[in-house]
């Protein structure tokens, strides 16, 4: 082969392996972009899973607050209910020791 043969055919070589490099190197910036785009879908996702467990959590904790609350209530106006009715029961001997003391004490200075 000659000289001239031989030069054009390193020089082919040449530039076919600068393609082959500009290639690889295009697919490697896609491959990039593309992986950069789905980490921030996964991301994105991932932060709209968190919101929304997030937001679960908080309605159930605002339930079970809810709940707490009306059987504290309940409690209450039972508790309040009881207090009454033996306030009630009292109301009557109080009364009667009232009435006896005042009539010792008239008695008494009689």
């Amino acid at each position: 082969m000659a000289r001239p043969e031989v030069l054009d055919r390193i020089q082919g070589a040449e530039r076919e392996a600068e393609e082959i490099i500009e290639q690889a190197e295009e697919d490697r910036e896609e491959r990039i972009a593309e992986a950069e785009r789905e980490a921030e879908e996964i991301r994105e996702t991932a932060r709209e899973e968190a919101d929304e467990e997030a937001d679960e959590r908080l309605e159930e904790a605002r339930e079970d607050i809810e709940s707490e609350r009306e059987e504290i209530l309940d409690d209450a106006e039972d508790e309040r209910e009881d207090l009454e009715s033996g306030a009630r029961d009292n109301l009557d001997e109080t009364v009667e020791y009232v009435v006896e003391r005042y009539v010792e004490e008239v008695r008494a200075q009689a």
